[in-house]
């Protein structure tokens, strides 16, 4: 809905206006100035309640305006926003109709009887009153276009839009409606003819080829895409955005040092966010894997990664690294992503495990600590520890932190038998051996029961 910029008090001029001709046909029986002076107190003590959100006073003030003159189309419009707020919809309907039934042709009046409609969905009505609305604003105009869509009058959704790209060009939100209406009615085809027509009505602007590059490859058209993106890079050499297609088509046609030179210009763009970046970064690795002598291509493509600040890239990093078996190199660059997102459990759980799996049982446990501070109900931190503290010989502080996490399993047997296995671990160090077998056997019977 489009934003309203009056202010209420505009309306003041046309109801003080009023306000002489009304007392001048009473003074018969009541003086001017009293009468004056009483509406003018009641209206203003109507926007006063309102303004501080006390409705129903604003009601009950507006409706003693009305008692005295019944004839301000302001009286009603303020009536219908109060009764707005208050979620009365029957009511904000009634005032408001007789607002406009008043003042017809008033923008503000019939606005807030669309948001009236709106709010509870009624798009048949919300589609008359915008029928009215859009002669003030093309916004009106978008709004019932999204209403036809909504009612799956793809139809006139897209005669609306048409007539609106006509008449002021493309627009992002209109795409999106548009595309939209092509995905509920499978008009691939005609989503794709109305894109290369709008390559070939306007071949300078760069955002038609990439929308029309993402349709050809969603369609399986890898070839015309291919072609298109080549085509922009022809007509704007200097596009950045192109290369987060073209790197995929060099991939898929073995032509990896046109791929990298497109992952590195796509990767130092500013233009292409993070997001976009990851998913550039995982085709990458995914190739590395196949292709192993792009390794230093590889780590040269993730220190423009890293330059980017963004903790999924060096997340994905951590990942290839980790599949290859660096441990190091993976804890290095989880440690840098934990460092952006310093909130991310399953970052740091990560980092714990690597430790353990390397086992660097002391920073494993100190680790946990930490975490603990963060993550004090996590059942997993206190396994951990209990592990940690049971290979550096500190059995007693195990069993304490493996008692604790005990508490924090819900519905969770696997873990908990875990559990139970660490804790007889734990005296077994001890030299206990019948407590370290009474929790074997829990453990044990848990295992049987599944």
């Amino acid at each position: 809905m489009r934003f309203r910029t009056i202010i209420t008090f505009g309306f003041l001029g046309l109801f003080l206006v009023s306000m002489t001709s009304h007392a001048q046909v009473n003074s018969a029986t009541i003086p001017t100035e009293d009468l004056d002076d009483q509406f003018q107190e009641l209206f203003f003590e109507a926007l006063k309640q309102k303004g501080i959100e006390n409705y129903n006073r604003s009601v009950e003030a507006l409706q003693k305006c009305i008692a005295i003159d019944d004839t301000q189309s302001v009286l009603y419009f303020e009536m219908g926003k109060n009764y707005n707020k208050l979620k009365n919809f029957g009511e904000a309907e009634i005032a408001l109709k007789k607002a406009v039934k008043l003042e017809p042709d008033n923008e503000w009046y019939l606005d807030e009887l669309y948001d009236v409609y709106a709010k509870q969905n009624d798009y048949d009505k919300a589609i008359k009153t915008l029928k009215q609305l859009v002669k003030y604003h093309p916004d009106y105009k978008e709004d019932l276009a999204a209403l036809f869509v909504r009612t799956k009058d793809y139809d006139e959704a897209l005669k609306v839009l048409d007539d609106l790209d006509a008449e002021f060009g493309l627009s992002s939100r209109r795409d999106f409606l548009r595309n939209q209406i092509y995905d509920a009615t499978g008009q691939k085809k005609e989503q794709i003819e109305n894109l290369e027509e709008r390559v070939e009505n306007n071949p300078d602007e760069e955002s038609n080829y990439l929308a029309l590059i993402y349709r050809y490859s969603e369609s399986g058209d890898t070839d015309k895409a291919f072609d298109t993106a080549k085509k922009l890079l022809e007509i704007n050499p200097n596009s950045q955005l192109v290369h987060l297609a073209l790197y995929k088509f060099y991939l898929d046609n073995n032509e990896p040092e046109k791929a990298i030179k497109s992952m590195e210009i796509a990767m130092k763009s500013p233009q292409i966010k993070a997001e976009a970046k990851v998913l550039v970064l995982a085709d990458f690795v995914k190739f590395v894997r196949k292709h192993p002598e792009y390794e230093e291509e590889l780590v040269a493509v993730s220190a423009m990664v890293g330059d980017s600040k963004d903790g999924k890239t060096l997340v994905e990093l951590a990942q290839y690294y980790l599949t290859k078996g660096d441990k190091q190199k993976a804890i290095d660059y989880y440690s840098e992503a934990l460092q952006l997102e310093g909130e991310n459990y399953g970052i740091t759980r990560n980092i714990i495990v690597i430790y353990i799996d390397l086992e660097q049982f002391d920073v494993a446990y100190k680790k946990v600590e930490d975490a603990l501070i963060k993550y004090p109900s996590q059942p997993e931190l206190y396994l951990m520890a209990g592990l940690s503290l049971n290979k550096t010989n500190r059995f007693k502080e195990a069993i304490e932190q493996l008692d604790m996490g005990l508490d924090y399993i819900i519905d969770n047997t696997a873990l908990e038998s875990d559990f139970y296995y660490q804790i007889a671990k734990s005296y077994l160090g001890l030299n206990q051996p019948k407590e370290a077998k009474r929790f074997t056997d829990k453990a044990n019977k848990i295992e049987n029961s599944k």
